[in-house]
């Protein structure tokens, strides 16, 4: 099992899509980023892995490889993606 670096280099404001992947800072493919989020809620994201999954009353840190957050179904705020 490979082992998640616990300090990121790079920070992304998201916006939830249904459609759209959140796009790598760096110009590169997104191979998963990890999230915060700041105001309590819902939150749906597809995984790395191609898993649709809503984490109900989340907030903070959500140590999963995240490709995309959802608009819909999601209702939390202030979400940051980190690599």
């Amino acid at each position: 099992m490979s082992a998640q670096n616990l300090q990121a280099t790079r920070a992304y404001e998201v916006t939830p899509s249904d459609t759209v992947n959140i796009p790598n800072p760096s110009n590169g493919p997104n191979n998963g980023c990890l999230l915060y989020v700041g105001t309590i809620g819902d939150l749906r994201v597809l995984t790395l892995g191609q898993d649709d999954v809503t984490f109900v009353g989340f907030s903070g840190f959500l140590p999963v490889q995240v490709v995309r957050v959802f608009a819909t179904n999601t209702n939390c705020g202030d979400i940051i993606a980190l690599w």
